[in-house]
Formats: structure tokens, sequence, C-alpha cells
């Protein structure tokens, strides 16, 4: 399984959790089986594995929600985790739906493209120089979700720490963002289309997974 598959193998697992995905866990499985790149996590992965073959549809599905809806510690967005509430959210939205468009990756009308499965998702359909340098923007934001869900012991952060170990940038920790006033934000942006967030303007011109401070240190190092 080269390095598309293997974001491909993630993208699928970190999505909520339907009945044709525990179908196909004898797929997943032989993936993991013959992998080398995953060798390294094999064991954590595994676990996830049968944590997923070992419980009802319900119960996963309740579990995902719990995790990720609910939690705003846990949540899948990257952009979440550093711009918080910041307008300049939605400049980094805007390019990363450029960067996107760019090589033909299109997404739903109900999708985000900050959504780490989607971001997965178009890192496995991209050459893969491109793949591991988006990744290396992002990892540091990935990591500081994977802790997250570590220190809630939940199945998922062994997803996310076998993707950081993809990265070939060390993950940096993050500053996390303040909590802008949702209020404030509607009355000086007014609503988007959906009536329920702040439209947000575009500022910045390249893609951007934190903005300038957002990282303790600020020089990431690539791995040995």
């Amino acid at each position: 399984m080269d390095n598309n598959l293997v974001y491909k193998w993630f993208s699928a697992l970190l999505c909520y959790p339907e009945a044709d995905l525990i179908a196909a866990l004898p797929e997943f499985q032989a993936a993991l089986n013959d992998s080398k790149l995953l060798a390294e996590h094999r064991g954590n992965l595994q676990g996830f594995l049968n944590y997923l073959g070992n419980r009802s549809l319900r119960e996963l599905q309740e579990n995902y929600v719990s995790t990720f809806d609910r939690n705003r510690n846990h949540a899948l967005y990257i952009f979440e985790h550093v711009y918080g509430e910041d307008r300049d959210r939605g400049s980094a939205m805007v390019d990363l739906l450029e960067e996107y468009r760019s090589h033909g990756f299109e997404l739903g009308d109900d999708e985000l493209p900050d959504y780490l499965p989607a971001l997965l998702e178009y890192f496995s359909q991209i050459p893969e120089d491109h793949a591991q340098k988006l990744l290396g923007d992002a990892v540091h934001v990935i990591n500081h979700i994977a802790n997250k869900l570590s220190g809630s012991e939940s199945p998922y952060a062994a997803l996310l720490k076998a993707i950081v170990a993809l990265s070939p940038v060390e993950p940096q920790p993050l500053i996390e963002p303040p909590v802008r006033d949702m209020d404030e934000a509607m009355e000086t942006f007014g609503p988007d289309m959906s009536g329920t967030e702040p439209l947000l303007k575009p500022s910045i011109e390249t893609v951007q997974f934190y903005p300038k401070g957002s990282l303790k240190t600020a020089q990431s190092g690539a791995k040995k």
C-alpha cells in the first residue's frame, strides 16, 4: 500500500461509521497487514480495527458523535483548532478550496475543505511529493488533535498518531486560539449562507494551516 492508498485508508476510517465501513473491515485488515508504511504503528492500528469489529454499529456511531461532534477539542476540522472563530478562518477556507480546485478536486455542497477526512482523500489523489508537503504544513494541527484524543483515551487517537508519523516534518505544539464572541462576529460580518456562522472574508493569498504565532516554536524541523 503506497502513500496515496494509505491516505485513503485513513480518510475512510475517520468518517462517520456506516454499515458499509464495517462490511469492508476485512479489506481494511488486509491493507494493514500488507502495508510497510504502517508497520511501526500496526499494533495500535490493529487495536482500532478490533474496536470497530467488536462493537455494534449503533455504539460506534454514538461514540463517534460523542467524540467529534460534542467535544470541540476533538473536532476534525483543521482550522477550528488554529483560527477558532477568527475571520482569518474564512480566508484559509477559501485558499484551501482553491488548492483543491487547482488539482480538479471538488467537494460536495455540505462538505468543508478543512475536514480532515476530506483533506486526506485529497492527498490520495495528488502527486505524493505535493501531498507530503501539505501534510507537513498540517501536521502540527493533526498532532494537536491526536494529543487531545489520547488524553481522552479515544481509540481514534491511534489513527491520528499514525498519520503524524507519515509527515516529513516534526510537529510543534500549537497555541490554542481564543474563542471569538459569536454574536460579535455575526454582527460584524453577517451570517453565511446557512445563517449559522459569520460570513468571513478572504484576506490571505496562500493556504495556511496555522496562523502566524500559533506555533510555540517558530521554525519546524524536518524529521531525520
